[in-house]
């Protein structure tokens, strides 16, 4: 059975003991100052450099960092199953000079993730910026606010520096090369790399070629280095924007033991012209999606993702709002329990305790 998991950043907030509350003791972590971490939570259209990070032992991706994380999580009594984040990979997707160095950061992350027992590593290969959206502010059921993308509004987005230098020819050769340096060493490490698709999937974003935006792009991928070290994340809301059969797809890239971790979310639209959607409110058949999942065995990580944010929540990380993911965990854990049957409970009875008055822990 596919494990339900949430995604954290390293830094304790009240969301790591709400997703306890709501069953999930595995969860899926940044990295304190990673490429992910400064990318994601900032506006969707942002096109700020990276800050600096630091070096040595110290950096996000070093074992000692990682093994800080995993320890902060074991003091919440959460496991880490999957990292979804890097070292700075830009120079290596674009193929540009320093490209060796970064690839070693990666090679001694995965090497320290091998040791810890952390064996998936999601990245991706957009380049120069990470999702994109035009609107972050869409009314949603009950006037919940959804991320949405107009290509038709894309040009009010920031430009991105070195846009003009990017190249999908040399995109494709880079990501060869990238295989070729890092699958050996995955495997080495017994991780497994979890490619996760452009978003939104066109094959240009905001002036930047986006080249993992088509089905036939992921099987290529799979193509190019067949290892059971390269795989791929099925994000459904960008795959949904691929194919108008995401079951047959999942059944496709499953057979192939080639899905290592999975977001389970949807949208309504195309590429073009989309928006976000609650998980029950959406096109997609999300309980044939984990039927499909079941049948081929998969049984790695499984997390929601790009939530709306609902009533009495600031807006200020779209996508990922707390009530929203709440909300999520519970609707998926019960398609899990409909679909595999609901688990059988431990022989040893919970011990209740009354907490004193006016604490909560």
């Amino acid at each position: 059975m596919m494990t339900l998991t949430e995604l954290l950043s390293p830094r304790p907030s009240a969301l790591w003991r709400l997703v306890k509350q709501c069953g999930v003791d595995s969860v899926v972590t940044l990295l304190d100052g990673g490429e992910q971490d400064q990318r994601m939570f900032q506006s969707v259209g942002a096109g700020d450099p990276l800050r600096p990070v630091s070096r040595g032992d110290s950096a996000p991706w070093s074992e000692a960092s990682i093994h800080r994380y995993l320890e902060l999580y074991a003091e919440h009594e959460l496991t880490v199953v999957a990292v979804e984040d890097t070292p700075p990979l830009d120079l290596v997707r674009l193929g540009l000079p320093g490209r060796d160095e970064q690839l070693d950061h990666l090679a001694a992350q995965i090497e320290a993730m091998g040791r810890l027992g952390v064996t998936t590593l999601c990245y991706n290969w957009m380049a120069l910026s990470s999702w994109a959206r035009t609107s972050t502010t869409v009314r949603s059921r009950g006037r919940a606010l959804v991320t949405g993308f107009r290509r038709a509004e894309e040009s009010s987005l920031p430009a991105i520096d070195g846009a003009a230098d990017a190249r999908a020819e040399y995109m494709w050769s880079a990501f060869a090369y990238f295989l070729a340096e890092i699958v050996p060493v995955a495997e080495s490490a017994g991780v497994r790399l979890a490619l996760h698709p452009d978003d939104p999937p066109l094959p240009v974003v905001r002036g930047v070629p986006r080249i993992m935006s088509s089905v036939d792009s992921f099987r290529r991928v799979l193509d190019l280095s067949p290892s059971p070290a390269n795989a791929i994340t099925l994000c459904q809301g960008n795959f949904a924007l691929m194919t108008d059969d995401l079951p047959s797809l999942i059944s496709e890239f499953g057979a192939r033991g080639a899905i290592a971790f999975v977001h389970l979310r949807d949208v309504a639209g195309t590429a073009d012209d989309f928006v976000e959607t609650f998980h029950d409110d959406g096109p997609t058949d999300l309980a044939a999606c984990l039927s499909a999942y079941e049948s081929a065995g998969f049984d790695g990580p499984v997390r929601p993702d790009h939530v709306p944010t609902m009533y009495g929540e600031d807006n200020a990380q779209p996508g990922y709002g707390t009530l929203g993911r709440l909300f999520a965990l519970g609707y998926i854990r019960g398609l899990q329990h409909a679909i595999s049957g609901k688990p059988l409970l431990p022989t040893t009875t919970t011990q209740y305790s009354e907490v004193p008055r006016g604490r909560d822990d």
